[in-house]
């Protein structure tokens, strides 16, 4: 791990990289960039700058390659930026890479997607219904409710369910 230090000073980095790219590089080939990381060597010699292409698509890779020349043509103005805003003695040697993981999500998108469909596909070959009914485990409870109902029928006078010898649902007493 990184010490805290060098953690602020990619920090900032970041925060200045974006600011430069947003404000002060004015280069037509320059896409729609976002700085999602940035990673100090622990001597703080070089800077690695990763970064992402607005409608970039995997197709698209003469934009990712305008946005990498124009990145590159722009590398000495956003250093001597860099150098400026931190004050360091030695400013870091910038490295701008294009970042993988918005491919690598979308590959990860598409392999949960077929697999979705897939489980989707075996649930409708093999139907919806259960091998012994939907809980072979559950007892009836029918002849329990009729015997129950034949004994308050028997002093001739039916009740709303409570019998004369059960417990009031307020405490543990008789009636």
């Amino acid at each position: 791990m990184s010490s805290p230090r060098v953690r602020k000073i990619a920090d900032r980095i970041q925060v200045i990289v974006a600011e430069m790219l947003e404000r002060r590089v004015k280069d037509p080939r320059l896409g729609f960039v976002t700085v999602t990381d940035v990673r100090v060597t622990g001597d703080t010699q070089q800077a690695t700058i990763f970064y992402t292409v607005l409608g970039a698509d995997g197709d698209d890779e003469a934009a990712r390659a305008g946005t990498a020349a124009a990145l590159e043509s722009a590398k000495g103005l956003i250093r001597s930026e860099v150098g400026k805003q931190l004050g360091m003695r030695h400013v870091p040697t910038l490295t701008f890479v294009a970042d993988a993981l918005p491919d690598t999500a979308r590959q990860l998108d598409e392999v949960l997607a077929r697999a979705r469909a897939q489980d989707e596909a075996v649930a409708a070959a093999r139907g919806a219904t259960y091998a012994g009914g939907e809980d072979p485990y559950k007892k009836p409870r029918e002849a329990d409710d009729e015997a129950d109902d034949e004994a308050d029928d028997v002093d001739g006078v039916a009740t709303d369910g409570a019998s004369a010898a059960e417990p009031d649902a307020g405490g543990d007493e008789l009636r």
